[in-house]
């Protein structure tokens, strides 16, 4: 996965010197400690071998595929980067997690001067040959390694990054750009995306559970509802990835956590909690909840950069209606671009998220469902994230735990 040559990018001599001394000298390999761009030491994470196996698996194209055949993700990234192309054109740019460079490439085809395309993954080789196919060495410089090891030895001016795991903080790759920040960026940057929110609602999926559970009451004729048990289990035990619609929707959803770029904290991703109150529109079978996310495309006036100030609440109350096409249209060309996951909008690779229970609940309209979830970091691995979900409704209270590996 990494290169052995003591090479600053993971390439051989005679590609170094194909991007000319100057930007030579401005990449190499990262020292053990690497220098905060606020001036202060920040704490390398280490690379375990969990961390390994997770940028292995994205050496393999077929991840990379679906998510540029992702028209909705790209598009809007593309979108993104053209409409903030006045604080792009002529300026430093570092793509965190770059895969096969498309997002570098966009930057450098808005005017970028230079872009430093970083990512651990071996896909890496593929992005520096897809550069070079493209004419384009002497603005995108592709560094094979992890934000925390490489060195960038000059301040950026954006940060770009597709980021964003299943119920948006899965994977924990958010940590990579926030260290970018912390390393690289200049005061009054711009980060792209700007802010992200995950969302939960309760959901009725009557046919997920009918083709999932009750197909075992009657297996052509034979009664196998001895099997119910561990249909259930398994169908049900962890987080399913699949596409809802808003009519599976029982209620407005619930802001589980907001992030904004320019301020979270590394620390801030341990462990999320929530406390939320529902009630249901309709008279239906409450079959679990789903989440989804939104991410904004803003410009840096909007959320100045200031990692110490306190981050003040910014989430609506719980029962405030969120209509999918209020937040996902530009009421004018100024306002920021949204890239949206709700099951009312286009679908995206990353569908939603959804934790079942293992019998549903008959909920009628009107009636509270109330609770917390928990969302936490693995300390076994931290891409992994533990699921707490706690809930009462109807005098009944539950316990809901899963893990999403």
């Amino acid at each position: 996965m990494y290169s052995s040559s003591g090479d600053s990018n993971g390439y051989h001599q005679d590609n170094k010197q194909q991007l000319g001394m100057s930007q030579r000298d401005r990449v190499r390999r990262a020292r053990a400690k690497s220098r905060d761009g606020y001036g202060e030491e920040q704490k390398v994470t280490p690379c375990t071998e969990f961390d390994k196996a997770y940028f292995n698996s994205y050496a393999h194209v077929g991840i990379h595929e679906e998510m540029i055949k992702d028209h909705v993700r790209t598009n809007t990234y593309r979108d993104a980067i053209f409409h903030h192309q006045s604080l792009i054109e002529g300026k430093v740019v570092v793509d965190v997690g770059c895969g096969t460079g498309i997002l570098s490439i966009f930057c450098a085809q808005a005017g970028a001067k230079r872009v430093y395309a970083v990512d651990a993954s071996d896909i890496a080789v593929q992005a520096n040959e897809v550069v070079k196919a493209n004419n384009l060495s002497d603005k995108v410089i592709v560094l094979h390694g992890r934000v925390e090891d490489v060195e960038i030895d000059e301040e950026v001016d954006v940060i770009i990054s597709e980021w964003m795991g299943y119920m948006l903080l899965y994977e924990s790759m958010l940590g990579s750009v926030i260290t970018a920040r912390d390393r690289w960026l200049k005061h009054g940057g711009l980060i792209l995306p700007s802010n992200a929110t995950l969302y939960m609602a309760p959901v009725t999926h009557p046919d997920r559970y009918r083709e999932s559970i009750e197909f075992w009451r009657n297996v052509y004729g034979i009664d196998m509802s001895a099997m119910l048990p561990l249909a259930k289990q398994c169908a049900f035990e962890e987080p399913s990835v699949e596409t809802i619609s808003g009519e599976n929707v029982l209620t407005w959803p619930h802001v589980v956590k907001h992030v904004d770029c320019y301020t979270i904290t590394i620390d801030e991703l341990e462990s999320v909690t929530t406390t939320y109150k529902f009630r249901s529109m309709m008279r239906a079978p409450f079959h679990g909840f789903a989440f989804w996310f939104d991410v904004e495309f803003g410009g840096p006036a909007a959320s100045p950069i200031n990692p110490r100030a306190p981050v003040l609440p910014t989430a609506p109350s719980n029962n405030s209606p969120m209509d999918g096409s209020q937040r996902k249209k530009r009421t004018n060309p100024n306002e920021a671009l949204v890239l949206s996951t709700a099951p009312e909008d286009p679908p995206t690779h990353w569908q939603q998220t959804l934790i079942y229970f293992y019998d549903p609940i008959d909920v009628e309209q009107d009636q509270l469902i109330e609770g917390s979830a928990t969302l936490t970091q693995s300390k076994e691995n931290r891409r992994f994230m533990n699921i707490n979900l706690r809930y009462c409704s109807g005098g009944r209270s539950f316990v809901k735990e899963s893990v999403m590996r």
